[in-house]
């Protein structure tokens, strides 16, 4: 058994050398097809031939049969055959055996019917039809072609017999339209009626009511119409439920009377059934009543029909996700507009019930993000009662729950406190908002709450309670230099400078602090507006004994250019307020010498600075940062400086070289890179190496000049020997 199976196997799995695609196999088995031959045709001559010729024909469609008795098509196209020779009895003879096979086949019934008809046997094909309702009363085909029959013969009577024994079946909508189209047909106006009304019976549907008053209203019975739609509204009742099933019987009752000219009559059907439908239920009978509203209404009337439409929109939204605050924000907006239009008692309730619905959406979760969006939902609806109902106790109740609601152990919200806090200001209760700043700091103290309260007393003129609060945001957060900065602007502003150099130094002194450059430039720039440039100048000697950083070298020596500058201007007198500028004062001698001491004395402070950064910066090997003070140095050489100056500053500029060095981790791989060539480093490691770039950089500019030379004087040949060709 295993030698056999694997006898069997395909051993070489490769693709064959030339593929052929199923298309291909499908063609050939189609060419390699035998084709039959073309049976002869046959003339039969006289009846001896007619009969063999059909005995054949026969007994082939005998054998047909009796091998595929079931085969329906076979029995039929036996029977169509003896009907084409004339054999009715035979073609009878073979419909009825297969009736006796499947006589539920409807394909059966209409061939055998069709049969019957094509040879005008109308009396055998009413007998089928009879036969086949009685079997078959279900199938709607078999009664069309039996009424068809009995109208094409004019049997006006039968068909409508026809028709009652059809309906006692109950069938469908169909079925009851075509009896009544054949009675108006016919004029037999009150038949139609009376079958419309048996219609509906059978099928109480809202479009059977609507088909029905339409019937009526165009026969110009308008009367009857309404009673009929007033019927519908009994039968599906007038409770949400029955209202919602009927929303189109309500549209067409409505439509009808608006044709009618009845604008008053339409308005109430839709106001009736929109006041007892949900929103979200009655989208669609809201979209007729809004183009009703825009063709016959007033301007009053469209504006509420536009407002219960978006109403419903936000509805179906906030139905999807009950969370999406800024549906809720619109859908707030929307109410407060109309409650500024219509000042009402429901307007209110209406706005009132939005809010407190967009309030009751609580975010999961205590991650602040997800609240964001919610807390706005409290304060605009704090803001609306405060500005527009004037309910200054519940605007009060508002802030109070939405206080509580937030946990604050985990998060808070300083604009929730400091709106609540400035609402307390604006009804005139200080202490209030005092109280609520106050207990905001001791909940959840934050930095904007510190400002915000800190805002508040300044205002106020309260200089004792800022410095408190002052403090209170130092105890809280000692390392935050924004509050150790505002304390001494506010000391500042008081005019107590000595307040706030100790501030300064309780600052400086601090283990921790998040931004201690800032402290420093904010003290030098203090000291350097009081013109204290002693201390000016010391702090930044006891700011260089903490860091040697670049950018402190350069504002240094920039402090030094600047102070003398600033020496000069007041020894020349250019620090006169403006109010003695504007006044006309007779000229003041100046002493020039004087002034340019005073710049030239800072100029030279600002250099030696310079010098002292550069050689600081070289000696801890920094490039980068000796480069960036160079061009601080050139940039103050190049306003106040000399020729001189400059070119010593320009000299001790370095110069960029390409080198090569070996790639970390792989000796074997070398990489290009610049690297910064200071003059004085050059000198002090190799001076002769040094004299060897100078001379040949001198050589390479040299080499340049002379070719530029050889280039004009090849262009002044050239245009000589053009000239002497002319």
């Amino acid at each position: 058994m295993l030698s056999g199976r694997e006898g069997g196997r395909v051993k070489n799995r490769a693709p064959a050398p030339i593929q052929i695609t199923a298309e291909q196999l499908l063609r050939e088995a189609a060419d390699f097809q035998e084709k039959s031959a073309p049976k002869p045709r046959q003339r039969v001559e006289d009846f001896e031939e007619l009969n063999e010729y059909r005995g054949r024909k026969r007994q082939e469609f005998e054998e047909v049969i009796r091998r595929t008795r079931s085969n329906i098509t076979a029995w039929t196209k036996y029977a169509n055959w003896e009907a084409s020779q004339g054999e009715f009895p035979r073609s009878r003879s073979v419909f009825e055996r297969a009736l006796d096979v499947e006589a539920t086949s409807i394909k059966l019934w209409l061939s055998y019917t069709e049969m019957e008809l094509k040879a005008r046997n109308v009396a055998h094909a009413r007998n089928l039809f009879d036969r086949a309702v009685t079997l078959l009363p279900r199938i709607d085909q078999i009664w069309y072609k039996y009424v068809y029959l009995e109208e094409l013969l004019g049997n006006v009577s039968g068909a409508r017999q026809v028709f009652e024994r059809w309906m006692a079946w109950e069938p469908d909508e169909k079925a009851w339209s075509a009896y009544i189209k054949m009675e108006v047909r016919y004029g037999e106006m009150e038949r139609a009626t009376k079958v419309y009304e048996r219609s509906v019976n059978c099928h109480p549907e809202p479009k059977q009511f609507v088909k029905w008053a339409k019937f009526e209203e165009e026969r110009g019975n308008v009367d009857r119409a309404r009673e009929i739609f007033t019927m519908g509204f009994e039968f599906f009742g007038q409770d949400e439920e029955g209202i919602n099933k009927s929303q189109s019987l309500y549209s067409a009752f409505a439509k009808m009377e608006t044709r009618h000219k009845e604008y008053d009559r339409a308005r109430v059907i839709y106001k009736f059934a929109l006041d007892r439908l949900p929103r979200s239920m009655s989208s669609q009978l809201y979209a007729s009543y809004s183009a009703f509203e825009k063709q016959h209404g007033d301007r009053s009337s469209i504006e509420v029909t536009v407002l219960g439409k978006r109403r419903i929109q936000y509805e179906e939204e906030l139905t999807h996700e009950s969370r999406n605050y800024d549906v809720w924000f619109d859908y707030a907006r929307l109410e407060e507009d109309a409650f500024r239009g219509d000042t009402s008692e429901d307007s209110l309730k209406r706005v009132r019930e939005v809010y407190e619905r967009a309030v009751a959406q609580v975010p999961p979760g205590g991650e602040k993000r997800h609240w964001r969006r919610y807390i706005f939902t409290w304060l605009n609806y704090a803001v609306f009662e405060e500005l527009e109902t004037k309910d200054f106790t519940r605007a009060r109740e508002i802030y109070k729950a939405a206080i509580k609601l937030v946990p604050h152990k985990q998060f808070t919200f300083a604009k929730l406190w400091t709106q609540f806090a400035e609402f307390e200001i604006r009804r005139g209760d200080l202490d209030a908002a005092r109280k609520i700043m106050g207990t905001a700091i001791g909940m959840a103290p934050k930095e904007k709450l510190f400002k915000e309260y800190i805002e508040l007393e300044l205002k106020l003129r309260e200089f004792d309670r800022c410095r408190t609060l002052y403090q209170k945001w130092l105890e809280y957060d000692a390392s935050n230099a924004t509050a150790w900065i505002k304390f001494t602007e506010l000391e500042a502003l008081l005019q107590d400078h000595d307040r706030a150099r100790a501030i300064y130094e309780m600052a400086i002194e601090q283990p921790s602090m998040d931004m201690p450059e800032l402290i420093w430039k904010s003290w030098i720039d203090f000291e350097y507006e009081e013109e204290e440039y002693d201390r000016t100048r010391e702090l930044y000697e006891r700011l260089l004994r903490r860091t040697s950083h670049v950018k402190v070298w350069v504002s240094f020596a920039q402090f030094e250019a600047n102070a003398g500058n600033a020496i000069a201007e007041a020894i020349a007198g250019g620090g006169d307020d403006e109010e003695e500028e504007e006044e006309e004062k007779a000229p003041v001698e100046v002493d020039q010498e004087a002034v340019d001491a005073a710049k030239k004395d800072g100029l030279e402070k600002a250099r030696k600075v310079f010098e002292r950064g550069y050689a600081d910066l070289k000696l801890k090997g920094l490039k980068e940062e000796r480069v960036v003070l160079l061009e601080a140095w050139k940039a103050l050489e190049v306003n106040q400086g000399d020729a001189e100056s400059l070119a010593k500053v320009e000299g001790m500029m370095p110069r960029v070289v390409k080198k090569m060095r070996k790639v970390d981790g792989d000796s074997s791989m070398m990489e290009e890179y610049y690297d910064m060539i200071f003059a004085d480093d050059e000198t002090a490691t190799n001076p002769a190496s040094l004299k060897f770039l100078e001379l040949a950089h001198a050589w390479k500019s040299k080499a340049a000049a002379m070719a530029e030379v050889e280039e004009e004087e090849e262009e002044s040949e050239e245009e000589e020997s053009e000239e002497e060709e002319e």
